[in-house]
């Protein structure tokens, strides 16, 4: 039987995510067969694995950080939110509908505890270490008698737990001794340990509140983890846009729209990690001013969002920087909007029968009931956005939608999809517009393949009178480099040897 470690938080956005893919690693890196495992996520950054299962993207990071590739018995619930109190709800890789929250919550998310544990057990029985992540906090006492995901699942696995408590944003000693508080006493006991996440300052004048806590709680502090940023991870919700270092010098600036129902915004992290390419998040309020190339991207209403970006005038910048000779690119829901119409007779994701979208290009958008789910290879030949003129086969990405998009015959394809989920495929994808200023396409990830996002950058610099950069960065070496380097610094924060005589590993 696999050993376990569970990460709990005293609240949500304390670092649960981002140590326990630091744990897959620093047990990966000591030997171990080891794998995450998150009962229930809440996230619009999602993933499609190679059967065509969904998942969130948190999970997926902490598989590439375990060496593995991901599977949906990693995050067998995914609730991906919809609007205000509703979410679409992902079972085992697969949507089984809209609820509202109180739907979800008093209804059905305790039906989910058997395929939770089959889950789980799949996982136990082919790895040696599983490692855990909560939601959230254990102490909400509002949702604790439906949990999935923290307590309950702890139980199930028979896994210490330690709690993260996250000191930048103040209050942890509190927060830590308030969550305890308000556990039940055989909850209590299966905390072994207590982390402080996102240290900023001298080690020393923090000592004494850990000799409180210890004594105030009667659980070690496993260690004192420093704030790190710009880890080069991919973060699982909205939250995190909040901390992304804009830096002002960058010799090329593209201006991400983040709406309110922003998804799978991890597509443009490889962007920001390039060489002098600023990548900048534009919230409502914020003037979009007059960037290198604009980009609208995935979004999990994409009604909602468009009516928004014409709310507060968006479509208007939009429309004066194209005539400008400015480019726009949209990723999926991005790409609907940017079409003359968008459908949605089923009332999939909107209220909305149908609503204008910008008219950049002449396609209508219905959306149906089932979603596509697809990993997939695609080519192009010669292509003309920007006149990059990039021919390449063997990009790699994902489709994660529920719209169809009708494309004029006339209209120049972005990419041709050569396989879907590994089965050949000859259907053309996307759209570029005649002037080559406009691109639209369904692939997520397509940034991740180095010689196309090179391309583009180089033809950006290009038009600003900029040499081009003969070597881009290679994502996978980034990545995997970025794990190393958050491994690194965990480990020296830990006290390890304590956490593998927590978990009963010798």
């Amino acid at each position: 039987m696999a050993r376990t470690i569970m990460l709990q938080g005293t609240s949500s956005h304390v670092g649960k995510s981002i140590l326990t893919t630091a744990l897959c690693r620093i047990f990966l890196q000591d030997g171990y067969k080891v794998v995450p495992f998150k009962a229930q996520n809440m996230a619009l950054n999602s993933y499609v694995t190679k059967t065509g299962g969904e998942m969130g993207r948190a999970q997926v990071a902490q598989a590439e950080a375990a060496g593995l590739e991901p599977v949906v018995e990693m995050n067998p619930v995914l609730l991906k939110p919809t609007g205000n109190a509703s979410s679409q709800v992902v079972v085992l890789g697969r949507p089984v509908g809209n609820m509202s929250a109180s739907q979800y919550h008093e209804g059905y998310s305790k039906k989910m505890l058997g395929i939770i544990e089959s889950s789980l057990r799949k996982l136990e029985a082919e790895f040696e270490v599983v490692v855990i992540e909560g939601a959230g906090s254990p102490a909400e006492v509002n949702l604790k008698a439906n949990d999935i995901v923290n307590m309950r699942i702890a139980k199930m696995a028979n896994a210490p737990v330690l709690l993260i408590a996250d000191i930048d944003r103040g209050g942890a000693l509190a927060a830590v001794v308030g969550t305890l508080e308000l556990l039940e006493s055989d909850e209590r006991e299966l905390v072994k340990g207590i982390i402080i996440n996102k240290f900023r300052g001298d080690i020393k004048l923090l000592n004494p509140a850990l000799e409180f806590l210890a004594t105030k709680t009667g659980k070690p502090v496993v260690g004192v983890v420093p704030h790190i940023s710009q880890m080069g991870i991919d973060n699982e919700d909205s939250v995190s846009l909040d901390e992304k270092a804009v830096d002002s010098g960058g010799e090329i600036e593209i201006a991400v729209l983040r709406t309110p129902r922003i998804s799978n915004f991890t597509d443009f992290d490889v962007l920001a990690a390039e060489s002098g390419v600023v990548v900048r998040y534009v919230c409502q309020g914020e003037r979009l001013g007059k960037p290198d190339m604009v980009i609208l991207p995935g979004s999990k209403n994409t009604t909602e969002d468009l009516l928004y970006i014409k709310a507060v005038g968006y479509d208007r910048d939009i429309y004066r920087l194209v005539e400008s000779g400015i480019p726009v690119v949209g990723i999926c829901g991005g790409f609907q909007m940017l079409g003359r119409e968008i459908r949605d007779p089923e009332h999939t994701e909107s209220e909305c029968y149908q609503v204008a979208g910008l008219g950049l290009f002449d396609t209508v958008t219905v959306f149906a009931k089932d979603k596509v789910t697809h990993q997939v290879t695609a080519a192009c030949q010669n292509h003309t956005f920007l006149g990059i003129g990039y021919t390449g086969a063997n990009l790699t990405g994902y489709e994660i939608h529920m719209g169809r998009t009708e494309i004029p015959a006339n209209a120049k394809p972005a990419f041709t999809i050569t396989s879907r989920s590994d089965q050949m495929s000859g259907d053309y994808d996307g759209v570029v517009r005649a002037d080559g200023l406009v691109m639209g396409t369904y692939i997520h990830g397509i940034f991740d393949n180095d010689d196309f996002r090179q391309a583009i950058i180089n033809a950006l610099r290009k038009r600003k009178g900029l040499e081009p950069l003969p070597h881009g960065s290679n994502t996978i070496r980034r990545k995997e480099a970025s794990y190393d380097r958050l491994a690194d610094t965990v480990r020296r924060s830990l006290n390890m040897e304590l956490i593998y005589d927590i978990m009963g590993v010798k």
